[in-house]
C-alpha cells in the first residue's frame, strides 16, 4: 500500500487506487491514511466529517461510507489476495483503523530525508544537508491533501506537515547560503518572505543573501518593511537578533562574508 498526503490524497494497493471521488468517503479515507496502523474513534471521524453539524445517526453514515472504502479496496486486492479488506479496513473496538503490511508513507519518507539533512546541517556537512533537504521537498507535489475538504483532526496534521517543510526548506536556503549560492536563492526568498511576510527567519535569509550579492541598501528594505509591519500588526519590534543582523548590515560586518557558518553569531 503507497499512502500519500503531501498533495492529493494518494492511497494506492498493487498500483491501483482506491481514493473515491466523492468528498465525505475520501475525507474518511485521508483521516485513517494520516493514522495508518492506528485506530481513529468514531467521535473523531464524526468532527472531522462534520464538524459541530453532525446528521443524525452518524455512526451509521460513517459504516456507510467504510462499505464503499471495503469495495473499492476489495476490487484493489483482487480475489487471490491473502488480506480481506476487512482486515485492510478494520474494525476496532476504538474505530477505524487502515491497516497493510509494510505501508509506503510518503509522510514518513519525507520527514526522515529531512530530519537527516537537518542533522547534517547542524553538524556543518552542507553539501549532504542541501542534498538530502533538496530530495526531501522534491517529494511535496502541492499543498497538503490538496484535494480533500480539511477539517479539525486533519487540520492538525495539516499544520504539523506544514511546519516540518518549511524547517526543511529554511535548512536548505541556509545550507545554499553557507555554500556560496546566494545569488541562486535570492528569489525563491523573495516569494517565500512575500507569502510569509512575517516570518523572520525567512526575511533573516533575504536580508543575509541581498547583502552577500551587493544589494546592502535592498537588504535594509526588507528590514524596514518588516518593522513597519510587526509595529503596525502585532505592536512589536523585530527580534534582537534581526536587529543585531540590521546593525551588522549598515556597519558591513566582515562576520556577514561567506565564512561565517551561520546566522546564529547574530
Amino acid at each position: 500500500m503507497e499512502i500519500g498526503v503531501l498533495g492529493p490524497l494518494v492511497v494506492s494497493i498493487d498500483g491501483t487506487s482506491v481514493v473515491p471521488s466523492a468528498a465525505k468517503p475520501r475525507q474518511l479515507l485521508a483521516l485513517l491514511a494520516v493514522n495508518t496502523g492506528w485506530d481513529v474513534n468514531v467521535a473523531t471521524l464524526t468532527e472531522e466529517l462534520w464538524e459541530s453539524r453532525p446528521p443524525s445517526g452518524p455512526a451509521g453514515v460513517v459504516q456507510t461510507y467504510v462499505k464503499q472504502l471495503r469495495r473499492a479496496i476489495g476490487h484493489a486486492l483482487g480475489p487471490e489476495h491473502e488480506c480481506a479488506p476487512k482486515e485492510v479496513l478494520s474494525r476496532g473496538y476504538a474505530g477505524y483503523a487502515l491497516n497493510m503490511p509494510a505501508p509506503v508513507l510518503e509522510a514518513d519518507l519525507f520527514q526522515q530525508l529531512s530530519g537527516r539533512g537537518l542533522r547534517a546541517l547542524e553538524g556543518g556537512d552542507d553539501e549532504t544537508a542541501a542534498k538530502l533537504l533538496g530530495e526531501a521537498l522534491a517529494m511535496w507535489r502541492g499543498p497538503v491533501l490538496a484535494d480533500v475538504r480539511i477539517g479539525p483532526a486533519l487540520r492538525v496534521e495539516m499544520l504539523r506537515l506544514e511546519e516540518a517543510r518549511r524547517s526543511a526548506l529554511e535548512g536548505r536556503i541556509t545550507a545554499d547560503l553557507r555554500l556560496g549560492r546566494h545569488a541562486e536563492v535570492i528569489g525563491e526568498l523573495l516569494a517565500l518572505t512575500e507569502r510569509f511576510p512575517l516570518q523572520e527567519s525567512l526575511q533573516a535569509l533575504l536580508m543575509l543573501a541581498l547583502y552577500r550579492c551587493g544589494r546592502s541598501w535592498q537588504a535594509l528594505e526588507v528590514f524596514r518593511k518588516l518593522r513597519a509591519s510587526t509595529s503596525q500588526e502585532l505592536g512589536i519590534e523585530p527580534s534582537v537578533r534581526l536587529q543585531k543582523l540590521h546593525r551588522a548590515i549598515l556597519a558591513s560586518d566582515p562576520r556577514l562574508d561567506l565564512t561565517v557558518p551561520s546566522l546564529a553569531a547574530f
